[in-house]
């Protein structure tokens, strides 16, 4: 009960008071805290430092007692200074961890994370070095960083993005696909792993004494080909989670069954080495050395080939992605300034990066641009059974309001082309879903052909 009378007891705040022209006016009134509204300003303007436009864009220091003992985690702390009592080693240790938080990831020329450092003052830690003392010079100074923000004077080139967690698919009823415009699949025996031992591990180490080899052909005597083909349909069915599929969960794995058998009796598996393809079990060890990959293969065709509709799954809790929402970062890779940008600073990571960014800013069909570093923007995709994030390079607003999302890429894997069907089911997704404008999307091999893909995006409807 003294609790909850403790809330509710106004507090006292100075507020500024504007004296008024006419007699008749009547002073304003003094506004009134309870000590819970209090306490929850106070959080929000904690939670808010260095953030532009927020309550706590302004503060430059915080003084609380206990709160680096407590979690609080911030990144830019530089200087700590014990001004109480320690009670015991593990306090001082909580207190110094809230100063070793990264505040950037930059790699150097030899392929580490820069060094950083903070200060620390009054903290009784005996094995850390102290500046000046007989452990050896002080270390060199940082490289200078800079300061990577949104800027308000140019909220005119805010980006919004659709926060999108994951794609739903919507099946046909009847589950098909032609042979004849099936991709063919190359197998390379030479790049698949064809020897493998086992051990018990002792120690964290293997023990030699106990090793044993895979007799692969073994495996693939056990492992009839209905076997795999079982394997393979059951991994795609698992990997769609729950599908938007009208009829039963089994008819869909019959389903995914039969097309498998089709593609595996079909000749859109190439093998290059001729012995392979002479002996039905060398074959079969083979696409078994290569399941992953056969896998991949085969979803992305039935998702090309029987897919109605795209629904997104956007983020609850935080739906759009905004430029305004960047947190403050700091970095020693090269910048530069570029004026259709709502981020103050673009991180160049390479020449050919740089000439992206300078061409797209240049472009007089474009708005506005942002580098996807720091952005958050990442696209889920499962290459190899495995779920990854993408991160797109570079997004586009043009000024008839539709958006690009570009790719810059020097060499093409399969990795990369997986990125791409993913991205384009995305673009797909978001742009059925009728409420963000016309999304597209796009890869530049070479910094000359950008010119072209900006003319032939900008100008599609």
């Amino acid at each position: 009960m003294n609790k909850a009378e403790a809330e509710t007891q106004p507090l006292d705040i100075d507020v500024e008071v504007v004296e008024g022209n006419g007699e008749d006016e009547e002073a304003p009134k003094e506004k009134k805290l309870t000590q819970k509204q209090q306490a929850e300003k106070l959080r929000l303007i904690v939670d808010t430092v260095g953030r532009i436009g927020q309550p706590g864009e302004q503060i430059q220091n915080v003084i609380s007692v206990g709160m680096l003992s407590e979690g609080w985690d911030a990144k830019t702390v530089t200087h700590i200074m014990g001004l109480r009592a320690f009670s015991s080693q593990l306090l001082c240790e909580q207190v110094v961890g809230r100063g070793l938080r990264r505040t950037s990831y930059d790699v150097g020329a030899d392929g580490l994370f820069e060094p950083e450092y903070v200060n620390i003052f009054g903290v009784p830690f005996t094995f850390l070095p102290h500046e000046g003392g007989s452990d050896g010079p002080p270390p060199p100074p940082p490289p200078p960083k800079t300061r990577i923000e949104p800027v308000k004077e140019k909220a005119l080139h805010e980006i919004i993005i659709p926060n999108v967690l994951r794609i739903d698919h919507v099946y046909k009823p009847q589950l098909a696909i032609d042979m004849a415009k099936v991709k063919t699949l190359e197998l390379d025996p030479y790049e698949s792993i064809t020897e493998a031992e086992l051990a018990a591990m002792i120690a964290g180490k293997p023990n030699p004494a106990a090793l044993t080899e895979i007799d692969l052909k073994e495996i693939a005597e056990k492992l009839r080909t209905q076997s795999v083909v079982f394997r393979i349909a059951s991994t795609i069915y698992n990997s769609e989670k729950k599908p938007d599929w009208k009829g039963s969960k089994e008819a869909f794995l019959i389903q995914l069954i039969r097309i498998v058998e089709q593609f595996m009796d079909s000749d859109k598996i190439s093998i290059k080495n001729p012995l392979f393809n002479q002996e039905e079990t060398r074959r079969r060890i083979l696409v078994m050395l290569n399941m992953n990959k056969v896998i991949q293969h085969i979803w992305n065709e039935i998702r090309a080939n029987n897919t109605l509709e795209l629904t997104p799954v956007f983020d609850k809790e935080k739906p759009l992605l905004s430029t305004t929402d960047v947190r403050t970062w700091w970095t020693s890779k090269p910048c530069e300034n570029f004026s259709k940008s709502h981020i103050n600073f673009t991180v160049v990571d390479s020449d050919w990066e740089f000439l992206e960014a300078r061409n797209i800013n240049d472009q007089n069909r474009v708005v506005s641009f942002v580098k996807n570093d720091h952005f958050g923007f990442a696209i889920l995709y499962n290459f190899e059974g495995v779920i990854r994030k993408y991160y797109p390079d570079f997004v586009i607003k043009f000024k008839n309001g539709q958006h690009l999302i570009l790719e810059t890429k020097g060499q093409d894997t399969d990795q990369d082309k997986t990125k791409r069907v993913f991205l384009d089911d995305w673009c797909k997704a978001i742009n059925q879903h009728g409420g963000f404008g016309i999304w597209r999307w796009a890869v530049s091999f070479d910094p000359n052909d950008l010119d072209a893909i900006i003319n032939n995006t900008s100008a599609a409807r």
